[in-house]
């Protein structure tokens, strides 16, 4: 990429992971009949778009993500956050109001650009409770999905690189030395188990911290079995940073890399394991988050991303569309927290609603519904104070 390019990059890491997941919502909504007068690329004052069916279709001032508009009893909680100017009620209307650009108006369509209320069955609140949790939760499904296709798509463009499990040297005295283990030697099997790569024989050693592993060796044209009880050793985790015990058997792996091709449906497998990879990771992180193994002063935010962005761009596209595809992973696994304001706690509310048989009242939502922006906007603060410490002090 040239000089140029890569600070463009935030722009298309932020842009590009809430787009689709905004989307998702938008699909849903159209799938579920519920009324989705604009869909907006951006957010703020429209600038410029397009008129289809009952949608328009807009690209908005400020470049960031994207929004829906559906017909929604909280509607009108949006206005402040989503702008524009063409932010009429869903209800019926006499005549076109004064901050209607004129060019969307139509005395044929429903509110916002027309005269005609919404009907009752086209709002949110009247779908049944699949309806309004599938929608809730579509825009999770597609940045899954941007994870899994990206993923893919890197593996199948690029190969799949590993480093086999070749042994370099033995350290003495440790329990690949006294099984008789030497450099040369290649690990084909663990536990009846067939690997090839180093990061496999990691993860089946790493987890015995009692016990044995039975390895299966190849030494030439010989092949043979080993008997091997992990010894102890503390690591500082690398999702968490938390001290933990693992095991380890005392060998140092040969620093070569191979490159195989994958075929569409190896790289679809790849894929599917590298996006089960990030989600435990992910979810790795929010557990020790909720027990205080991991210090909320490694959350980065916006500023954080921004930079990650732009360094990625600079290693290549591969970089930097991994990581679209692990922030994607982040904002679907992120929206599944049940804080009111983000999906996870939409889902719960309706969930809620469905079992006490009857809808919250406006009030019992609204209180909610502060909670929810009260906890996010803290969110916001340490996130962004954690990026200018960073900022400031690297």
């Amino acid at each position: 990429m040239d000089s140029i390019t890569p600070y463009i990059a935030p722009l298309l890491v932020f842009g590009l992971v809430v787009f689709v997941h905004e989307l998702g919502h938008f699909v849903a909504a159209k799938l579920t009949g519920v009324y989705a007068p604009v869909f907006s690329l951006g957010w703020g004052s429209r600038l410029f778009g397009i008129r289809r069916g009952e949608t328009d279709y807009r690209v908005s001032l400020i470049p960031l993500g994207g929004y829906v508009r559906m017909a929604s009893q909280d509607d009108e909680s949006m206005v402040g956050i989503e702008g524009g100017s063409d932010r009429g009620s869903l209800g019926a209307v006499e005549e076109r109001p004064a901050q209607m650009p004129s060019a969307l108006w139509d005395a044929e369509s429903m509110a916002p650009f027309g005269p005609k209320a919404v009907p009752a069955d086209r709002w949110v609140e009247n779908k049944s409770t699949s309806a309004r949790v599938f929608i809730l939760s579509a825009g999770v499904l597609m940045n899954i999905l941007l994870t899994l296709v990206v993923s893919t798509g890197i593996y199948y463009r690029a190969g799949n690189t590993y480093v086999p499990a070749v042994i370099d040297s033995v350290v003495p005295g440790a329990p690949a030395a006294v099984a008789g283990l030497a450099g040369g030697d290649r690990i084909v099997g663990i536990n009846g188990h067939a690997v090839r790569a180093w990061d496999e024989v990691l993860s089946a050693v790493a987890p015995v911290t009692s016990g044995s592993l039975r390895l299966e060796i190849q030494r030439g044209t010989e092949r043979f079995t080993r008997e091997i009880t992990p010894q102890l050793a503390e690591i500082d985790d690398p999702v968490t940073g938390a001290k933990k015990s693992v095991g380890r058997i005392g060998i140092q792996v040969r620093a070569t890399t191979v490159t195989e091709t994958l075929s569409l449906g190896g790289a679809v497998t790849a894929g599917v394991s590298a996006t089960w990879r990030m989600t435990t990771s992910v979810a790795s992180v929010l557990g020790g988050l909720a027990t205080g193994q991991v210090s909320a002063k490694n959350l980065g935010g916006p500023i954080q991303i921004a930079r990650t962005s732009v360094e990625a761009a600079k290693n290549g596209p591969e970089s930097l569309w991994s990581l679209i595809a692990f922030l994607s992973l982040n904002i679907a696994i992120l929206n599944l927290v049940p804080i009111p304001v983000l999906d996870g706690g939409q889902i719960l509310l309706v969930l809620a609603e469905r079992v006490q048989g009857r809808a919250f009242s406006g009030r019992v939502k609204e209180g909610i519904a502060r909670v929810g922006v009260l906890a996010v906007l803290a969110l916001i603060v340490l996130v962004t104070f954690n990026d200018l410490r960073n900022l400031f002090t690297r």
